[in-house]
Protein backbone atom coordinates (compact mmCIF):
# COMPACT_ATOMS: atom_id res chain seq x y z
CA UNK A 1 0.00 0.00 0.00
CA UNK A 2 2.97 2.32 -0.23
CA UNK A 3 3.50 2.75 3.10
CA UNK A 4 6.72 2.55 3.14
CA UNK A 5 8.00 4.36 6.37
CA UNK A 6 5.51 2.68 8.53
CA UNK A 7 7.06 -0.90 6.96
CA UNK A 8 10.57 0.39 8.30
CA UNK A 9 9.16 0.26 11.26
CA UNK A 10 7.60 -3.03 11.63
CA UNK A 11 10.66 -4.47 10.42
CA UNK A 12 13.37 -2.22 12.86
CA UNK A 13 10.66 -3.86 15.37
CA UNK A 14 11.24 -7.37 14.12
CA UNK A 15 15.16 -6.95 13.31
CA UNK A 16 15.04 -6.21 17.68
CA UNK A 17 13.88 -9.00 18.30
CA UNK A 18 15.28 -11.66 16.24
CA UNK A 19 18.26 -9.93 15.11
CA UNK A 20 19.86 -12.98 12.98
CA UNK A 21 17.10 -13.31 10.49
CA UNK A 22 18.23 -12.65 7.00
CA UNK A 23 14.52 -11.99 5.61
CA UNK A 24 14.13 -9.05 8.08
CA UNK A 25 17.55 -7.58 6.53
CA UNK A 26 16.26 -8.37 2.80
CA UNK A 27 12.81 -7.13 3.34
CA UNK A 28 13.96 -4.31 5.04
CA UNK A 29 16.54 -3.23 2.79
CA UNK A 30 13.66 -3.44 -0.34
CA UNK A 31 11.32 -0.85 1.66
CA UNK A 32 14.55 1.59 2.08
CA UNK A 33 15.71 1.18 -1.94
CA UNK A 34 11.36 2.33 -2.35
CA UNK A 35 12.51 5.55 -0.31
CA UNK A 36 15.44 6.04 -2.29
CA UNK A 37 17.58 5.71 0.52
CA UNK A 38 20.30 3.63 -0.94
CA UNK A 39 23.11 3.95 1.44
CA UNK A 40 21.14 1.95 4.22
CA UNK A 41 20.21 0.04 1.89
CA UNK A 42 23.02 -1.43 1.19
CA UNK A 43 23.65 -1.75 4.75
CA UNK A 44 20.70 -3.97 5.27
CA UNK A 45 21.17 -6.15 2.47
CA UNK A 46 25.17 -6.72 3.01
CA UNK A 47 23.49 -7.98 6.71
CA UNK A 48 21.06 -10.30 5.14
CA UNK A 49 23.66 -11.33 3.13
CA UNK A 50 26.05 -11.89 5.94
CA UNK A 51 23.60 -13.68 7.83
CA UNK A 52 22.61 -16.37 5.55
CA UNK A 53 25.03 -16.22 2.14
CA UNK A 54 23.28 -19.32 0.61
CA UNK A 55 20.46 -16.45 -0.50
CA UNK A 56 19.68 -15.78 -3.71
CA UNK A 57 16.97 -12.95 -3.10
CA UNK A 58 19.28 -11.39 -0.74
CA UNK A 59 22.57 -10.77 -3.39
CA UNK A 60 19.86 -10.33 -5.85
CA UNK A 61 18.80 -7.04 -3.19
CA UNK A 62 22.02 -6.48 -2.64
CA UNK A 63 22.89 -6.25 -6.26
CA UNK A 64 20.29 -3.59 -7.09
CA UNK A 65 20.81 -1.58 -3.94
CA UNK A 66 24.39 -1.68 -4.95
CA UNK A 67 23.18 -0.13 -8.41
CA UNK A 68 21.30 2.61 -6.76
CA UNK A 69 24.41 3.81 -5.41
CA UNK A 70 26.29 3.06 -8.47
CA UNK A 71 28.67 0.80 -7.99
CA UNK A 72 27.97 -1.43 -11.07
CA UNK A 73 30.75 -3.95 -11.20
CA UNK A 74 29.79 -4.86 -7.53
CA UNK A 75 25.87 -5.34 -8.28
CA UNK A 76 26.98 -7.57 -11.79
CA UNK A 77 29.32 -9.74 -8.94
CA UNK A 78 25.96 -10.01 -6.36
CA UNK A 79 24.00 -10.48 -9.35
CA UNK A 80 26.09 -13.33 -10.34
CA UNK A 81 26.24 -15.26 -6.92
CA UNK A 82 22.64 -14.57 -6.77
CA UNK A 83 23.02 -17.00 -10.17
CA UNK A 84 25.52 -19.37 -8.97
CA UNK A 85 23.07 -19.90 -5.94
CA UNK A 86 19.84 -20.43 -7.92
CA UNK A 87 20.78 -20.80 -12.35
CA UNK A 88 17.54 -20.48 -13.36
CA UNK A 89 15.74 -17.21 -11.71
CA UNK A 90 15.13 -15.60 -15.05
CA UNK A 91 14.40 -12.38 -12.94
CA UNK A 92 18.30 -12.24 -12.39
CA UNK A 93 19.20 -13.04 -15.93
CA UNK A 94 17.04 -11.32 -18.01
CA UNK A 95 16.25 -8.00 -15.58
CA UNK A 96 19.08 -7.49 -13.27
CA UNK A 97 22.15 -8.74 -14.80
CA UNK A 98 21.48 -7.82 -18.14
CA UNK A 99 20.46 -4.28 -17.12
CA UNK A 100 23.64 -4.25 -15.16
CA UNK A 101 25.82 -5.09 -18.15
CA UNK A 102 24.06 -2.61 -20.21
CA UNK A 103 25.04 0.19 -17.43
CA UNK A 104 28.33 -1.16 -17.57
CA UNK A 105 29.03 -0.47 -21.26
CA UNK A 106 27.49 2.76 -21.36
CA UNK A 107 30.23 3.52 -18.62
CA UNK A 108 33.09 2.46 -20.45
CA UNK A 109 31.64 4.23 -23.60
CA UNK A 110 31.54 7.39 -21.54
CA UNK A 111 35.28 6.79 -19.88
CA UNK A 112 36.31 6.03 -23.34
CA UNK A 113 35.02 8.85 -25.14
CA UNK A 114 36.48 11.41 -21.88
CA UNK A 115 39.88 9.31 -22.32
CA UNK A 116 39.93 10.33 -26.38
CA UNK A 117 38.62 13.76 -25.65
CA UNK A 118 41.52 14.61 -23.62
CA UNK A 119 43.75 13.02 -25.86
CA UNK A 120 42.96 15.41 -28.32
CA UNK A 121 43.06 18.11 -26.18
CA UNK A 122 39.60 18.87 -26.16
CA UNK A 123 37.80 20.31 -22.86
CA UNK A 124 35.04 18.13 -21.91
CA UNK A 125 31.90 19.83 -22.33
CA UNK A 126 31.55 21.88 -19.16
CA UNK A 127 30.22 25.31 -18.15
CA UNK A 128 32.65 28.00 -17.83
CA UNK A 129 33.16 29.67 -14.64
CA UNK A 130 31.98 33.43 -15.83
CA UNK A 131 35.11 36.27 -15.09
CA UNK A 132 33.89 38.73 -13.19
CA UNK A 133 35.70 42.31 -12.86
CA UNK A 134 34.71 44.14 -9.60
CA UNK A 135 36.57 47.18 -10.83
CA UNK A 136 34.17 47.88 -13.65
CA UNK A 137 32.73 51.43 -13.73
CA UNK A 138 29.16 49.81 -13.20
CA UNK A 139 30.25 48.15 -10.34
CA UNK A 140 31.95 51.15 -8.74
CA UNK A 141 28.26 52.80 -9.82
CA UNK A 142 26.35 50.27 -8.01
CA UNK A 143 28.36 50.44 -4.94
CA UNK A 144 28.51 54.06 -4.75
CA UNK A 145 24.15 53.91 -4.98
CA UNK A 146 23.98 51.58 -2.29
CA UNK A 147 26.66 53.43 0.13
CA UNK A 148 24.61 56.97 -0.50
CA UNK A 149 21.38 54.74 0.38
CA UNK A 150 22.90 53.93 3.51
CA UNK A 151 24.15 57.25 4.57
CA UNK A 152 20.60 58.29 4.01
CA UNK A 153 19.46 55.92 5.99
CA UNK A 154 21.89 56.12 8.76
CA UNK A 155 20.74 60.04 8.93
CA UNK A 156 16.98 59.60 10.05
CA UNK A 157 16.91 56.51 11.92
CA UNK A 158 13.58 55.07 13.15
CA UNK A 159 13.13 53.27 15.99
CA UNK A 160 10.20 51.66 17.75
CA UNK A 161 10.25 51.81 21.54
CA UNK A 162 7.73 49.56 23.37
CA UNK A 163 7.28 50.78 27.62
CA UNK A 164 6.80 48.16 30.24
CA UNK A 165 3.68 49.19 30.42
CA UNK A 166 2.53 48.07 26.72
CA UNK A 167 2.51 52.24 25.10
CA UNK A 168 3.76 51.85 21.62
CA UNK A 169 6.39 54.66 20.61
CA UNK A 170 8.01 55.55 16.77
CA UNK A 171 10.79 57.67 17.49
CA UNK A 172 13.14 59.02 14.39
CA UNK A 173 16.38 59.78 15.95
CA UNK A 174 18.15 63.14 13.94
CA UNK A 175 21.58 63.42 14.10
CA UNK A 176 21.21 66.83 15.75
CA UNK A 177 19.40 65.53 18.01
CA UNK A 178 20.75 63.71 21.04
CA UNK A 179 17.82 62.89 23.21
CA UNK A 180 17.37 59.17 23.96
CA UNK A 181 14.57 57.68 26.16
CA UNK A 182 15.75 56.11 29.30
CA UNK A 183 16.73 52.05 28.61
CA UNK A 184 15.58 51.10 31.65
CA UNK A 185 11.87 52.04 31.14
CA UNK A 186 12.03 51.22 27.43
CA UNK A 187 12.80 48.29 24.94
CA UNK A 188 14.28 49.18 22.07
CA UNK A 189 13.23 47.64 18.00
CA UNK A 190 14.14 47.92 14.86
Amino acid sequence: NYRYREALVKWDEALQLTPEDATLYEMKSQVLMSLHEMFPAVHAAEMAVQRNPRSWDAWQTLGRAQLGLGEIALAIRSFQVSLHIFPMNPEVWKEDLSWARKLQVQQKATKTESVHALAKGEELVQEPIPDYDFESDEIVAVCAAIAEKEKALSAAKTMVIVSASGTVETVTKQDNCPATPDETLFIRAR
